[in-house]
């Protein structure tokens, strides 16, 4: 799968895509070819780790591209979970889960949102106006802010990806080899 880099002088809507997807490649790179205790390595005095981090990001991603924008259900493992009981349970399990199995269900998430950016892309645009989101004022964000809101989340992770990657075995840098911009 050949991810997209954000276009030096294309659309608005290619533009934040792009950047969406680079965020989401070095994600990718930070997180991949490690074992389980790789996964499970920790940093600093956080608790943050590269497997609880990847499965927040699958729940990100199916909350936003399913749920919040469509009204959809989030599907599984998301459903069954009793969130006001355990809050954390993404950043908990994807410590527990084998490497692999936090990877795909990440890969899928992705494939789902980029369907469902494609689809809402294709209809109503950026300024597509989600029924499920609102502020406090009752004002629906467009498709516009939330892809930005994204692309915060994926950056700010990506900071603590990159911490505590070269925590493990050295890894540094913001593109994988042979895969820059």
């Amino acid at each position: 799968m050949e991810l997209r880099e954000p276009p030096v002088a294309g659309s608005e809507a290619d533009t934040l895509v792009g950047s969406l997807e680079r965020q989401r490649r070095i994600i990718e790179w930070k997180c991949g070819g490690l074992d389980a205790d790789g996964m499970r390595a920790t940093t600093a005095a956080s608790t943050i780790t590269l497997g609880g981090l990847l499965k927040h990001l699958a729940l990100v991603e199916d909350d936003y591209f399913s749920n919040r924008l469509l009204g959809r259900s989030p599907g599984e493992p998301w459903e069954g979970i009793d969130w006001d009981a355990d809050p954390e349970w993404e950043w908990r399990t994807g410590t527990q889960d084998a490497p692999e199995d936090v990877r795909a269900l990440w890969r899928a998430a992705v494939e789902r949102s980029r369907a469902t950016t494609a689809e809402i892309l294709a209809q109503d645009g950026l300024d597509f106006r989600p029924k499920g989101i609102s502020d406090p004022q009752g004002n629906a964000p467009s498709f516009r802010r939330i892809l930005i809101d994204l692309i915060e989340e994926y950056a700010r992770h990506a900071g603590h990806a990159d911490i505590i990657r070269e925590s493990i075995d050295g890894l540094v840098g913001e593109d994988p080899p042979g895969g820059g911009s």
